[in-house]
């Protein structure tokens, strides 16, 4: 990171190694640009083909509607419209993003949100289409919002760093495990009601979250096709500047830059230079998949720590 949330924010898309903010900062512009829209079309008489168009953006459980706007499964998870909607999918974004940004680094998180959403969106159409108590609604069921890809992150971080702890107002310290665990009994409880569809989509991004962690401690990592994909987008538009874009952080089992590789290097001791090596950052990745982010000593925590903000 490069600053302070605002400045962060401000300057998303200068800086390559920022997807935290790059995916809050396109929430909410895309919040501003459909709330503009919903404001003024109502207003001039035209409502309804604002519904209309809106609908061609949200993902539908109907897979035949789902063939004709394939673009949905993407353009849904980035659709918010009301404010108290989009304020805690991205305060629930920014917490949990943090430690995954922290100790695996920007394009995990990527990774995490985009699958999430993914997953989210199947678990959907899948629940949707092959469960009765929901056959007469769907073909006109429409979901939209970045729940499922920050239930991912939350499952995820609670996942990487179980005791990590958040200091909750008139609560006090929480682990992160049990503020993961009540979420996903909260939306399993609500499955059946009357936000079904979004709720059936935060399990799907929370089953995501446990998985895609649990697959790169074994050096599996399910993003590399995502990573991929916004890596080829990164550099045709930096390339369209001129720039030449090089990457220093050697290629893992795991994929690009931090990751999860074998875990019996977890036991070899980290020196105590003042700038950490990519070796010894991937070394203290290993020692958190093996035993945790409590296991590691002050002067790993410090370099773990100054090498996410680069």
């Amino acid at each position: 990171m490069y600053g302070g949330f605002w400045d962060n924010l401000k300057n998303a898309f200068k800086h390559s190694d920022n997807s935290l903010y790059k995916l809050i900062a396109i929430n909410l512009l895309v919040f501003l640009v459909v709330m503009v829209a919903r404001v003024l079309m109502t207003i001039g008489g035209v409502g309804d083909l604002y519904s209309s168009a809106l609908s061609y953006l949200m993902m539908p459980a109907s897979v035949s509607r789902l063939i004709l706007q394939p673009w949905s499964i993407l353009t849904y998870m980035f659709l918010h419209e009301g404010i108290f909607h989009i304020l805690f999918n991205m305060l629930f974004l920014y917490w949990f993003g943090l430690l995954i940004n922290q100790y695996l680094g920007s394009r995990k998180l990527a990774n995490l949100y985009i699958l999430g959403g993914l997953a989210g969106a199947v678990f959907y159409v899948l629940i949707y289409n092959l469960a009765p108590y929901f056959s007469g609604s769907v073909d006109s069921s429409l979901m939209l919002g970045a729940s499922a890809g920050v239930f991912a992150v939350v499952v995820g971080a609670a996942t990487l760093t179980p005791n990590t702890t958040f200091m909750l107002i008139l609560i006090g310290p929480v682990k992160i495990k049990y503020i993961a665990i009540f979420y996903v009994i909260l939306s399993f409880a609500n499955s059946a009601g009357a936000n079904a569809g979004g709720e059936l989509a935060h399990l799907g991004g929370a089953l995501l979250g446990f998985i895609y962690i649990t697959q790169l401690r074994k050096g599996i990592d399910w993003g590399i096709p995502v990573q991929k994909v916004g890596i080829f987008f990164e550099n045709f538009f930096t390339s369209r500047k001129g720039v030449k874009v090089s990457y220093r952080k050697k290629k893992t089992s795991a994929g690009y830059g931090s990751s999860f590789s074998n875990p019996s290097k977890s036991n070899t001791p980290v020196t105590n230079s003042s700038d950490a090596t990519q070796e010894e950052i991937d070394r203290i990745l290993d020692k958190i998949a093996e035993r945790g982010y409590e296991a590691l000593n002050k002067e790993e925590k410090r370099k773990l720590f100054e090498f996410s903000k680069k």
